[in-house]
C-alpha cells in the first residue's frame, strides 16, 4: 500500500481506468478525473460546499420529467451547450449559422400545408418566409423545416395546459423551388423555468432567466446537415443579453409590419444548408 498524497491522488485515480477497454471513454473520464481536482484545489472546495453541490445536482435531478428536462437547462446556462455547438456544428462562411435546439423541442407534429398557420392563440399575426438553398444558391426541395415557439404569455404549448395541442408547432417541406412559408405568431421574450434549481442558482448569483423573442427552426434534407437555429427579434431588450447565451448576429431578424386584409408583420429569411461529408 502507498500512502495518497495530493501531489499523487489524481494520477492514482486517472491510472485506475488504465484497464478502459474503450480509448475514448478513457479519455474522457480521465481528464473529467483531472479537471475536477484542479477545480477543487483551485476554489479550495469546502466539505460543506460540496454537499450543497451535491444536493442542486440531485434537486436537477429531481426536477425531469417527459417534458421538462433541467439538466439541459443547467447546461444551457452554463453555457456549455453553446460551447458544444460550436465544437460540433460544422459551419461553412455561405451557410446559416446554428444555434441551441433547447429543452422544448417535441418531436410527431403533423405536417402542414404550404403556408399554413400554426397559431391557435391571440398574438400579433406574422408571415414567415423564404428558400432553403444549398451553399451555391441552388434550391433544396422537400426539406423538412420545423419550428416552434412560444405563445404571447411566453410559454411552450408543452408547459401550458390551456393551449391547444400543437400550438405554435408546425412541420412543412420546401417547394420544388426551395421556398416555404408559414404565419405564425411575433415572438415575445420569454423567462426560462425558475421553478426549480437553476432558476435559484440564477437569482442567487444575479442573472436574469430572459430569453429574448425566437422561432426555433430544425431543418432536415437528404444529403445535407441537420440546422438547428433560431430567428431573433431585432427589437427584443434581451438580445444582447440571452440567458443561455444562444443569439448570434447572423440570426437577428427585422419583424416589419405590412398591411392586408389585417396589420401583421413579415419576415423573409433564407436558410443556408450544408451537404454531408462523403465518406
Amino acid at each position: 500500500m502507498k500512502d495518497l498524497t495530493s501531489d499523487t491522488l489524481t494520477a492514482t485515480v486517472t491510472d485506475s481506468f488504465s484497464a478502459c477497454p474503450d480509448p475514448r471513454t478513457k479519455e474522457i473520464i480521465t481528464a473529467l478525473v483531472r479537471h475536477l481536482h484542479d477545480f477543487a484545489r483551485e476554489v479550495r472546495l469546502t466539505h460543506e460546499e460540496w454537499r450543497h453541490g451535491i444536493e442542486f445536482l440531485t434537486a436537477t435531478g429531481r426536477k425531469c420529467d417527459g417534458i421538462r428536462q433541467e439538466f439541459i437547462l443547467l447546461s444551457d446556462t452554463l453555457g456549455l451547450s453553446i460551447v458544444l455547438d460550436a465544437i460540433n456544428q460544422r459551419h461553412e462562411e455561405a451557410s446559416t449559422e446554428s444555434s441551441l435546439l433547447g429543452p422544448f423541442y417535441r418531436d410527431g407534429v403533423r405536417e402542414a400545408e404550404f403556408g399554413a398557420d400554426i397559431a391557435q392563440t391571440e398574438g400579433e399575426p406574422a408571415l414567415f418566409h423564404g428558400r432553403v438553398v444549398d451553399a451555391n444558391g441552388t434550391p433544396v426541395a422537400s426539406a423538412l423545416i420545423e419550428v416552434w415557439q412560444t405563445a404571447a404569455n411566453g410559454m411552450y404549448e408543452g408547459q401550458d395546459p390551456d393551449q391547444p395541442e400543437g400550438n405554435l408547432r408546425g412541420r412543412f417541406r420546401s417547394n420544388a423551388a426551395g421556398e416555404y412559408a408559414f404565419r405564425s405568431l411575433k415572438p415575445t421574450s420569454y423567462p426560462i423555468p425558475t421553478d426549480g434549481p437553476v432558476g435559484r442558482m440564477l437569482i442567487a448569483t444575479g442573472r436574469h432567466p430572459m430569453r429574448p423573442a425566437h422561432v426555433h427552426f430544425k431543418i432536415e434534407a437528404h444529403g445535407y446537415e441537420t440546422l438547428t437555429t433560431a430567428l431573433f427579434s431585432s427589437d427584443d431588450p434581451y438580445v444582447d443579453s440571452d440567458a443561455v447565451f444562444g443569439v448570434k448576429s447572423s440570426l437577428v431578424v427585422d419583424y416589419v409590419p405590412k398591411e392586408g386584409r389585417e396589420r401583421f408583420f413579415d419576415v423573409e429569411r433564407d436558410f443556408v444548408l450544408i451537404e454531408k461529408e462523403r465518406t
